[in-house]
C-alpha cells in the first residue's frame, strides 16, 4: 500500500491486523509474522545493534527474544491506540516478560527479573504488510527493571558516573 491511505484501503482491517500481529508475537509464531511482513522488511528495534533486514532476520529476532524472555507477552494499553496517516501506522503496545535467558548481543546474563514496558511501533505499510518497522521504548528503564543498569540514585550509579567522567577526561587529553 505504498503511499496509499490505509483508512480507505478496501479489505484492510487495521484492528484485525494488530490483533494478529500481537498473537504472532505472543505465540512466537514466526510463520504468521512472515505473512505480515514485506519481503524486504527493514526492522529497527532498540534491542538490535543494527536493523534486521528481510523476513528471516526478523524471525531470528523473534526467536532470540523468546530465548531471553520465554514468557514474553504483548498487549495494548487500556485503551488501544492506533493512528493512521497515509501508509504510516502508529501502534501503542505493552510488553511483559521475565529474563530467563542471556541477551545476545551484547551477552547479558539472565537476571530472573521481570519487565513491563510501554512502547509505540511505527510501521510503513505496503500492500497490507509492514515494509519498514521502527520501535520506540525506554531502554534505560528496561535495563533498570532487569537489573542490567543500577537503580537511579544508587551508590553503583554514582560510581558508574564517576568512572564515565574519568574516562571522558582521559579521552580528551
Amino acid at each position: 500500500m505504498a503511499s496509499a491511505d490505509l483508512s480507505t484501503a478496501a479489505g484492510f482491517d487495521l484492528t484485525s491486523f494488530t490483533q494478529r500481529y500481537a498473537a504472532a508475537w505472543n505465540d512466537c509464531d514466526v510463520t504468521a509474522m512472515a505473512g505480515m511482513l514485506a519481503e524486504d522488511i527493514v526492522w529497527a528495534d532498540p534491542a538490535l545493534p543494527e536493523p534486521a533486514r528481510g523476513i528471516a532476520a526478523v524471525q531470528e529476532f523473534m526467536r532470540s527474544s523468546f530465548e531471553t524472555f520465554p514468557d514474553l507477552r504483548f498487549g495494548e494499553p487500556d485503551e488501544p491506540h492506533l493512528s493512521v496517516a497515509g501508509d504510516l501506522v502508529a501502534w501503542a503496545w505493552t510488553m511483559r516478560g521475565t529474563m530467563r535467558g542471556s541477551a545476545d548481543p551484547p551477552g547479558f546474563a539472565p537476571t530472573g527479573r521481570t519487565m513491563y514496558v510501554e512502547g509505540v511501533d511505527l510501521w510503513q505499510m505496503r500492500d497490507g504488510r509492514i515494509a519498514r518497522y521502527r520501535a520506540f521504548y525506554d531502554t534505560t528503564d528496561l535495563a533498570r527493571q532487569l537489573g542490567i543498569m543500577p537503580p537511579r540514585g544508587s551508590t553503583t550509579e554514582r560510581a558508574t558516573v564517576a568512572m564515565q567522567r574519568l574516562q571522558a577526561r582521559l579521552t580528551r587529553r
